[in-house]
């Protein structure tokens, strides 16, 4: 029996390390979590299904995609990367990028030959946070690279998109109407679509902070 508590200690020791590396290379902003997330103030959405969505299941496993939209200040990072802390959790490795500092990493990789170990490397991951996709500039550079990225990934791995524009606005993105089709495309036809609405968090601590 003691030898049995200590393996069983052991395996359990394994699995908290396991969990703390990946979260230390999810590269997730401090701080957001689900214990910090405030439903009451995010009334769009309901917390038992946002927390289904955070266990994985089925939508991980078969690389589906959960696209998060809504105008600035809702809490679409925070809920974003709340589910990806809890994927890992989970068993599964995720990584959160803001979308604007990945595509300047890629780009800087394709200049050096280096794209295809640079998508290697985030293909490692079951899940792969994009932050602020309607930050992206419409470069042809910056255009190619999100679009190879999407593309690649597609029905291979997950991705968590939070946007701030709706898809009718896309087109600024991309270089032409044909590869934001395509895009939209690969990333509507396994997805779970989140619409959050509400007041600026940030305004109304902002506010808050000035009346006080």
């Amino acid at each position: 029996r003691c030898l049995a508590a200590l393996c069983e200690h052991e395996l359990q020791e394994r699995a908290s390390r396991r969990i703390q590396r990946r979260r230390d290379e999810a590269n997730l902003p401090p701080g957001k979590t689900f214990q910090t997330f405030d439903f009451a103030l995010a009334t769009s959405i309901a917390r038992p299904r946002m927390r289904e969505l955070a266990t994985g299941g089925d939508w991980v496993q078969q690389a589906h995609n959960l696209l998060i939209f809504g105008p600035h200040g809702v809490g679409k990072t925070h809920l974003a990367a709340a589910i990806a802390d809890d994927l890992i959790t989970h068993g599964h490795r995720a990584r959160f990028e803001r979308v604007t500092d990945l595509l300047q990493h890629l780009q800087a990789a394709r200049r050096d030959l280096r794209l295809p170990d640079a998508l290697a490397k985030l293909d490692r991951y079951d899940v792969l946070v994009l932050d602020d996709i309607g930050y992206a500039r419409k470069d042809q550079h910056e255009t190619d690279v999100l679009f190879e990225l999407i593309a690649q990934a597609y029905e291979r791995r997950s991705l968590i998109i939070t946007s701030n524009q709706p898809f009718g606005q896309w087109e600024a993105l991309f270089q032409d109407k044909a590869m934001t089709v395509a895009a939209i495309d690969r990333l509507v036809h396994h997805a779970t679509i989140i619409e959050m609405t509400g007041e600026s968090h940030r305004r109304r601590q902002a506010t808050t902070a000035a009346k006080r």
